[in-house]
């Protein structure tokens, strides 16, 4: 299963987030090896957080040459996205008790992500839709310098959410093909 799983996030990364250019700053590290993906298997909330301390301590330890980041792709629970949610929170302490906060932060992505104030079919939610659920570990420092280098950071979402409403029904089942199998697979999504 780990394989199939792999193989879903690389295609996600490679065709939607650096292929659509949804992240400017991934595609560099990706192709040099710098992007980690670890996947857990936990099936509690307690042992996924034990995954996700030990994939901190990984990247704060690592030199930002050898790992840039890490996404964690959670198999074993959390499918549910509201859940997924609520358990953002714990991640928060677990930065703030590991000395982290202000170092490294966690990104969110989930296959039914829904931004607040958003309908569950709104094509701007694709910007943060996964194929499986994802904590993306990132260096704040690594952060600061891309932002720092790019002209007008700030219209990055805005830009996103334009592109995947531009998306055709075709280029949306081609770009995320874990939706058309999942729930929503008869539902249009808005533009």
């Amino acid at each position: 299963m780990t394989d199939a799983v792999e193989h879903d996030v690389r295609q996600w990364l490679e065709q939607v987030v650096i292929g659509l250019n949804l992240c400017p700053f991934a595609g560099t590290p990706y192709r040099n090896g710098q992007i980690r993906i670890s996947i857990s298997q936990a099936v509690t909330e307690e042992a996924l957080l034990a995954d996700l301390q030990r994939e901190l301590k990984l990247i704060d330890e690592t030199p930002a040459a050898t790992v840039e980041s890490t996404l964690l792709v959670v198999t074993g629970l959390l499918a549910d996205f509201e859940a997924y949610n609520q358990f953002l929170a714990e991640i928060d302490v677990l930065l703030r008790r590991g000395g982290w906060e202000g170092e490294l932060q966690v990104a969110s992505f989930h296959p039914q992500y829904r931004f607040l104030g958003t309908e569950p079919d709104d094509a701007g939610n694709l910007t943060n839709r996964s194929p499986w659920p994802i904590l993306h570990i990132i260096r704040e420092a690594s952060i600061d310098k891309a932002l720092a280098d790019y002209p007008e950071p700030e219209s990055i979402p805005e830009r996103n959410i334009r592109k995947m409403k531009s998306l055709s029904s075709e280029e949306r089942c081609s770009f995320f093909p874990w939706l058309v199998r999942n729930e929503s697979v008869n539902r249009p999504i808005d533009t």
